[in-house]
């Protein structure tokens, strides 16, 4: 029996995600290259691999022994790749770089640009990952890396096989337009419990521990406008429509007709990078790490 690498590791997509579409959305194919493989791979083992259950699919017993098999396979064809990498003098490598907005606009681009000139072989690619998914995308092996947020009331998941290193503490302000009449104070939240927010929603890590925030000091922010995307967010605010949570990455995205007023109250989030500890990153995604950190030391 000849298994085929790449059906293995949409097997294990398809396990991770639930259902043929979210694997085929994180690998890069159609839904209908993804249903073709799992059934060449169904008729290769001579098992039934999946049920439907509603729109989703369930692996089967057979199909989740061979998921948990495949695991190990992915991380030994890893691993190989590592070997032959050192081989060789320079490194060649093709690495992928899961990022969230703000991630992507500020901490990227400079270490990249040290990438090019310290590690021209290496090709970097950087894929939109949901940041509370960054430890789950590392360890299915979507991407090879990825850029986290981590809450202390909202911790990111974590995972045996997924390292988490510290790039930066960023302690939160509270974000209102500069056209406000108000003096560059430091305000409490319980100052600020008759305002309109603009937050994430609760079930998100961001959403919640800033709401957890609130509930501390005695109140339930009143969400006037529920938004992910941080620019937009600062944009809202900017027009005055609600008050919002910001740091200094966060602004790099907009800061004219915003104002950041001190918090009294110490609220604050870490950013991390996420990668595999288990095999250990290859070369060029060592150096990728590497020059991430560096970047972020610098500015």
């Amino acid at each position: 029996m000849d298994l085929d690498v790449s059906k293995l590791r949409t097997l294990v997509e398809i396990s991770t995600r639930g259902s043929m579409t979210a694997a085929a959305t994180a690998l890069g194919y159609t839904p209908g290259a993804v249903s073709q493989q799992m059934a060449s791979l169904e008729r290769l083992v001579g098992v039934d691999l999946f049920v439907h259950v509603g729109r989703r699919v369930q692996l089967t017993d057979a199909g989740s022994v061979l998921a948990e098999h495949a695991l190990r396979i992915l991380e030994a064809e890893r691993a190989a790749k590592v070997a032959l990498a050192e081989v060789g003098d320079r490194i060649t490598a093709h690495v992928r770089v899961g990022v969230f907005g703000t991630a992507a606009a500020a901490l990227l681009p400079p270490a990249l640009a040290r990438m090019q000139h310290e590690q021209p072989g290496v090709t970097v690619r950087s894929i939109e990952v949901d940041v509370d998914a960054a430890t789950s995308a590392v360890a299915a092996g979507t991407v090879d890396l990825a850029f986290g947020l981590d809450y202390g009331d909202a911790p990111i998941p974590r995972s045996r096989d997924v390292a988490l290193a510290g790039l930066r503490s960023e302690r939160f302000r509270i974000a209102v337009a500069a056209s406000r009449e108000t003096t560059h104070r430091t305000v409490s939240l319980a100052d600020l419990a008759d305002e309109g927010w603009v937050l994430p929603p609760a079930a998100t890590h961001y959403g919640l521990a800033f709401r957890m925030a609130c509930r501390r000091v005695g109140f339930e922010p009143r969400v006037v406008h529920e938004v992910t995307d941080t620019a937009t967010s600062l944009a809202m605010v900017a027009a005055d429509l609600g008050i919002a949570p910001v740091t200094d990455l966060m602004l790099a995205l907009r800061s004219r007709q915003v104002m950041a007023l001190p918090l009294l109250e110490h609220t604050s989030r870490e950013i991390v990078l996420a990668y595999r500890r288990n095999p250990r990153p290859q070369p060029g995604t060592g150096a990728v790490i590497d020059a991430i950190r560096r970047s972020v030391a610098e500015q």
